[in-house]
């Protein structure tokens, strides 16, 4: 029968002076203290692997680990390889996740979805979602391992957005971290999308519509206010096409000369830009064609139509229109850059008696057919034409009348 070993004391372990050879103190059940001839003191633990075969386990230094703590080391190891386990082999996969969570931070990951990502979504919106989580969730959680994340972590950070008054960005950005979290579950650096949590933890999101002037005589009184308007030519210029086009704001800045055949007077946005992810056509009025024939003379040897004051690389900031509008005297509880869509929607049914059909392609809205497939997108092309050039011939003749 093996002798069995005395346990140490703290003060044998206090005393153990370096020799000119390496030698061990047991203390039983495998673990001993490895003293060297440099006067390092280590703590290991001999035992069988299940081949049969010899392994040994290193606890840690002395003083840095006490005789207690060791112990706790060697009850942990021992319940290991009574569960069938091997300790060493079970410390080699804690190290890998541990290093695992470090390199896959939320941050990490976030930016990694968001690369992989881009080529599904507008720039503008990949720019608006990398804002978003630099400014709101990055500062809270983003140094966090995403395996180590809790729903509580999240919710902390959303309600600093909700207590701003921006409930409707605290929702898209809860939506926005959940996209993260599946990316992270999708390659196993995440257990699940914590965010599923979180389900009626924030206020709910208040029913707004876009402000919109929809009666022909302030339509008339705002049309003379944009032309009258001494902002920046590309400000101008835009505001001026708004209400021509009627698409949504964030398409309109970020037109780009690619998309423009302006012979045709054919603006062709595509699918990855638009909010139904579908490639749509936006006939040009020959004012419209004008216009934009004038704007060239300034941006035209650029990508964007309508760049940015400070970078000809980057489209004009989305607050450029609804800014230029306030600085008309317009509220935004009177008319927003998205009101146009509302107007020309509203005018264009009511008052020129335009066949609903055709208006909601020039909305970029799904229609279906008789059959209930939907239109492609060069559907009613020519008839879309002939209404767009009658909404600009209207809008003419609204500013211009006395």
């Amino acid at each position: 029968m093996p002798k069995l070993a005395t346990p140490l004391t703290d003060t044998q372990v206090k005393n153990a002076r370096p020799r000119a050879k390496a030698y061990t103190l047991a203390d039983g059940q495998g673990m001993y203290l490895e003293v060297s001839p440099s006067g390092s003191r280590i703590w290991r633990m001999a035992y069988r692997q299940a081949d049969g075969k010899s392994n040994r386990l290193t606890f840690g230094t002395y003083p840095e680990v006490s005789l207690a703590e060791a112990r706790v080391k060697r009850a942990a190891a021992r319940k290991q390889r009574a569960d069938g386990l091997d300790p060493a082999q079970v410390k080699r996969d804690e190290k890998v996740a541990k290093t695992s969570a470090e390199v896959h931070s939320f941050e990490a990951v976030a930016l990694e979805w968001l690369r992989k990502t881009a080529a599904d979504r507008a720039e503008t919106t990949q720019a608006k979602n990398v804002s978003w989580l630099e400014k709101n969730i990055f500062p809270a959680i983003g140094a966090m391992p995403i395996s180590a994340i809790k729903p509580r972590d999240v919710l902390a950070a959303l309600q600093k957005i909700e207590a701003r008054g921006a409930i409707e960005s605290a929702h898209k950005i809860k939506q926005l971290c959940g996209q993260v979290f599946r990316f992270g579950v999708s390659n196993d650096w995440a257990e699940r999308d914590v965010t599923a949590d979180l389900r009626g933890a924030l206020s709910a999101v208040p029913q707004a519509h876009y402000a919109s002037i929809t009666e022909p005589k302030e339509v008339a009184t705002l049309l003379r206010a944009m032309y009258n308007y001494n902002g920046h030519p590309y400000c101008t210029a835009a505001l001026r096409l708004a209400p021509m086009v009627f698409q949504r704001p964030g398409e309109l800045r970020a037109m780009e000369w690619t998309e423009l055949d302006l012979d045709a007077a054919e603006w062709r946005i595509p699918g990855t830009k638009m909010k139904m992810r579908t490639d749509h056509i936006v006939p040009l009025a020959k004012q419209a064609v004008a216009l934009l024939r004038g704007v060239g003379a300034m941006s035209g040897h650029g990508r964007y139509v309508f760049p940015s004051i400070r970078s000809d690389d980057r489209c004009m900031s989305e607050n450029t229109i609804n800014a230029a509008l306030r600085n008309l005297g317009y509220t935004k509880e009177t008319m927003t850059g998205h009101g146009f869509r509302a107007m020309a929607r509203t005018i264009l049914d009511e008052v020129l008696n335009e066949r609903v059909d055709l208006i909601e392609h020039q909305l970029a809205h799904a229609v279906k057919d008789p059959n209930g497939r939907a239109y492609n997108r060069t559907a009613h092309l020519p008839a879309r034409h002939k209404m767009m050039q009658r909404w600009a011939d209207y809008l003419d003749g609204l500013r211009v009348a006395v």
